[in-house]
């Protein structure tokens, strides 16, 4: 199910800094650093929306969050019409994650069956937490929360087949 050309957003432009064109970024990738590894950037304002490639970033941290300079970009009205944009990559950028281990994007979409074969629904998204990670299960406007514990709650994940078997009651 996984698809090699398919892009993945690590972030997104989130303010101006100074007067020369620089960028504040929220970076999901850890650590948040990490983000300047992955060129060329793919700027998307809207989903649909076309997205311009970017190649050259250069980027720091500065106190508790980041700042990038683009190609191009000379002035604060510049960065000013960047901010909300996604930085999306190419998904075949990101090295191949280890045996057994999986990339949470490459989760959502899963259809979701416990082990009595009942559908709960499609994987929406994950998030963490400080004893696990969490499953966010919709199905509708139903929403459902599973702990990601392999082998306790989650039992299975085929990516090829697009399923994940897990241990939950649906009433739950």
């Amino acid at each position: 199910m996984s698809d090699p050309v398919r892009r993945v957003r690590m972030g997104r432009i989130v303010g101006v800094y100074g007067v020369r064109g620089e960028v504040k970024l929220e970076s999901w990738t850890e650590p948040r650093e990490r983000i300047f590894d992955y060129q060329p950037w793919l700027l998307s304002a809207a989903p649909g929306k076309a997205s311009s490639q970017v190649r050259g970033i250069k980027g720091r941290a500065q106190g508790k969050g980041l700042v990038a300079q683009l190609p191009g970009v000379e002035n604060r009205e510049q960065a000013a019409a960047l901010m909300g944009s996604d930085i999306l990559i190419e998904r075949d950028q990101l090295p191949a994650p280890e045996d057994g281990a999986f990339y949470w994007f490459d989760l959502e979409g899963l259809e979701v069956v416990n082990r009595e074969g009942h559908v709960l629904g499609k994987v929406d998204h994950l998030f963490a937490t400080g004893a696990n990670d969490v499953i966010v299960v919709r199905d509708g406007d139903r929403e459902i929360l599973v702990p990601f514990v392999r082998d306790v709650y989650v039992l299975s994940i085929d990516l090829q087949q697009g399923r994940m078997e897990v241990d939950w009651d649906p009433d739950f």
